[in-house]
């Protein structure tokens, strides 16, 4: 029987090497010159630490840049406010990876509106659909990257098996 499986990820180590240009970046940059600027990636957790609100937008425009040149969606990012502690300014993005359970009970629900003949279930981090014709799951695939703006993560159909 034909599946498939909708997934969120990215590969981080692209994500290492976007934040290291940014880093390089900004380290040139003149408008950054004799500021204490920088990018820290722990984890999932990109922080951007500057002297200014004003720096910090330049510094985001210029993470997305690279991000979105390594093939990293940046719809999956989620900007925190920015802080302040002394004389620096930090703030934090989040990089989410993985389909968080109401995310995935809304694309299960978005699937079995459609009324095609699949079944759709969720599989911890991702949800799996399967059917009786490798047309119907091309279907499925093509009405998720339709309804992509409603979903607010970008998705990826791996492990397609006929």
């Amino acid at each position: 029987m034909p599946s498939f499986d909708i997934i969120s990820e990215f590969d981080m180590h692209e994500a290492k090497n976007a934040v290291d240009q940014a880093s390089k970046e900004v380290d040139t940059r003149f408008d950054f010159k004799g500021t204490d600027s920088s990018f820290e990636l722990k984890d999932d957790k990109l922080i951007m630490i500057s002297e200014s609100v004003f720096q910090l937008q330049q510094m985001f425009s210029i993470i997305c840049t690279k991000l979105s040149r390594r093939g990293i969606n940046i719809a999956c990012m989620e900007v925190g406010d920015a802080k302040g502690s002394g004389k620096l300014m930090r703030q934090e993005i989040t990089l989410k990876q993985g389909l968080d359970s109401a995310l995935a009970k809304k694309i299960v629900k978005l699937i079995k509106d459609k009324k095609l003949k699949v079944q759709a279930a969720i599989q911890g981090d991702k949800v799996r659909v399967t059917g009786k014709k490798r047309d119907d799951l091309q279907e499925v695939i093509q009405m998720l990257r339709e309804e992509q703006e409603q979903l607010e993560m970008p998705l990826q159909y791996d492990n397609f098996r006929d």
